[in-house]
């Protein structure tokens, strides 16, 4: 009996410089886990053929002319929420990724990101995980932190001071030894087959420790409960 056949990853990609986008596809079009259903060089044509197509997952430019990668993704998000989007970026620019994160983008990689990388992110994303990188945890935690000067709404849960300690957890919030080195992992960018050949686990096991770890912190997602585990002092950078 023949083992069932598993459906490819339909992939959108999105890149304003041909050059690049020939590399990018010649790339990803090596991978039998992929299959690229179509390109853009630009926003607005993107949204037209995601529209109809829709994508498992689009690999999007930060940087594009007049509509962004952020104004993509919030359009995509917005009407297609089980298509994921995956930041594309030529710089670290934190900021921008921090906004394409918050419009529900889940993660991003540099471009120039090795081939294996970019199909494993891609994967990650297309399971319902986050492509997340230390540097963007610490951004993200300092934007939670820091209001956006003095007329700022205060923030819902702000943080402890310093030397302060926070309140004992519930018990059933607690995370366990296993949960906490796993979230550790993934504050320093581990993805979870990474997580699982590092800790001689199933992927699996991971994905069930991290839906305990979304539970127990009440986040939703890889980069919430790196930002949240950071607030605790569970987990360090």
């Amino acid at each position: 009996m023949e083992a069932p056949v598993t459906p490819r990853i339909r992939v959108y990609v999105v890149e304003d410089q041909s050059k690049i986008l020939k590399n990018q596809l010649k790339l990803l079009e090596a991978s039998a886990e992929l299959e690229i259903i179509g390109t853009a060089l630009s926003g607005e044509t993107a949204i037209e053929d995601i529209r109809r197509l829709k994508p498992d997952v689009v690999l999007l430019d930060l940087g594009l002319p007049r509509m962004s990668g952020i104004d993509v993704t919030r359009v995509v998000k917005g009407e297609l929420p089980s298509t994921e989007v995956l930041i594309f970026t030529i710089f670290d620019e934190e900021d921008k990724v921090l906004e394409a994160v918050q419009a529900g983008a889940s993660g991003y990689l540099l471009k120039g990101t090795p081939a294996d990388k970019m199909v494993e992110a891609i994967r990650e994303v297309s399971q319902g995980g986050t492509v997340i990188q230390p540097s963007l945890a610490r951004r993200l935690l300092k934007h939670f932190r820091v209001p956006e000067g003095p007329a700022a709404e205060p923030s819902p849960a702000p943080a402890t001071p310093a030397g302060a300690a926070l309140p004992a957890e519930p018990e059933g919030k607690k995370l366990s030894a296993r949960e906490t080195e796993i979230l550790q992992l993934i504050a320093k960018g581990v993805s979870n087959n990474e997580a699982a050949t590092m800790l001689n686990l199933s992927k699996a096991t991971i994905r069930t420790h991290l839906e305990h770890i979304y539970r127990k912190l009440e986040v939703t997602n890889r980069v919430e409960a790196v930002t949240e585990g950071l607030r605790k002092g569970i987990i360090q950078m």
